[in-house]
C-alpha cells in the first residue's frame, strides 16, 4: 500500500473509493456555506456537485482540496483530507470547536475526515494515512497537524468515526490539547 496525495492522476480512483462508500458528500463538507438541510439535498439530490466541485479544485491546485490516498494495485482503499485549518471556515463554526482558543492558524494543516473503503476496514488503512500526514504537511509548509476525532464510551459504528477516534491520532503521535468531552482537538507538532 502507498500513500500518495491526491492529484489528477490519481483521481479517478478517489472518486470510485467516495462512489464504492456511497458517500455523496466528496469531501465538500467542510467548505459548504448553505443550511444544514441544503447541505443534505445537495448530498442526496446533486452528489455530482460534489464530486466535480472538488476535482476543479484538485485540478487548479487548491490547498483545501488536498488530501492522502492509500492505494494498492491502482485502487484507492481510503482518503484522509489534509488541508490548512485556515481553508475549513466551518470547523470555527461547530459550536464544539467555536469558543476553542486554537491560536494562530498559520502552518497548521487540519485532518478533515477519513474514508475507508468498508472492504478494508480494521487493516491499518487509517493509521497509514494518519501515518503519514505529518511527513506531507511539512512537505507543504506545516508546523503542525490537527486532528478532531470523536470521543465515545459506548462503541461507535464506522460510519460515526469518520473524523477518526482518540486512540488512532494518539497511536501516531498526537496529544490532546483542547476540546471538551466527546470532541476533543489532538495536535501533531512537526
Amino acid at each position: 500500500m502507498l500513500v500518495e496525495p491526491l492529484s489528477e492522476a490519481n483521481a479517478a480512483a478517489w472518486t470510485a473509493l467516495f462512489e464504492a462508500c456511497g458517500c455523496s458528500c466528496y469531501c465538500r463538507y467542510w467548505h459548504f456555506e448553505g443550511t444544514k438541510n441544503e447541505w443534505l439535498a445537495r448530498c442526496f439530490g446533486d452528489p455530482a456537485a460534489n464530486r466535480d466541485e472538488q476535482l476543479a479544485l484538485v485540478r487548479s491546485g487548491a490547498p483545501e482540496a488536498r488530501g492522502l490516498l492509500a492505494i494498492d494495485g491502482g485502487a484507492a482503499l481510503g482518503w484522509m483530507k489534509l488541508a490548512p485549518r485556515a481553508r475549513l471556515p466551518k470547523l470555527r463554526q461547530l459550536g464544539a470547536y467555536r469558543r476553542l482558543d486554537l491560536g494562530d492558524d498559520e502552518g497548521v494543516w487540519s485532518i478533515g475526515c477519513l474514508l475507508v473503503h468498508p472492504a478494508h476496514r480494521r487493516r491499518g488503512v487509517a493509521r497509514a494515512l494518519v501515518a503519514a500526514a505529518g511527513e506531507q504537511a511539512r512537505a507543504w509548509g506545516g508546523r503542525a497537524v490537527e486532528a478532531y476525532p470523536r470521543r465515545s464510551s459506548d462503541p461507535l459504528h464506522d460510519e460515526e468515526v469518520w473524523m477518526g477516534t482518540p486512540a488512532l491520532f494518539a497511536s501516531c503521535g498526537f496529544v490532546e490539547i483542547a476540546g471538551e468531552g466527546q470532541y476533543p482537538v489532538m495536535r501533531r507538532a512537526l
